[in-house]
């Protein structure tokens, strides 16, 4: 018997969405944040939904559409 390669979310999703580009630009945002103002509190205002977003999409996604079981009907087909 074969064994199954785990299914990947990742690989239905185009470059733009890949785990390197999500925390390229969101690591860049931050930065970006604190170069241009050096303002700690417009800082964390900027990180915080960028950080949300970034655990939402690196995080729970995946896990998400694994146990939804679509990923498994696309791979049978």
């Amino acid at each position: 018997m074969s064994e199954q390669k785990p299914i990947s979310p990742w690989k239905y999703k185009p470059w733009w969405c890949q785990p390197w580009s999500i925390l390229l630009t969101g690591v860049t945002l931050i930065t970006g944040s604190w170069v241009l103002f050096k303002i700690i509190w417009l800082t964390v205002l900027v990180s915080v939904p960028i950080l949300t977003w970034m655990g939402f999409f690196l995080l729970m996604w995946p896990q998400l559409m694994i146990r939804s079981g679509v990923l498994e009907l696309h791979q049978n087909d």
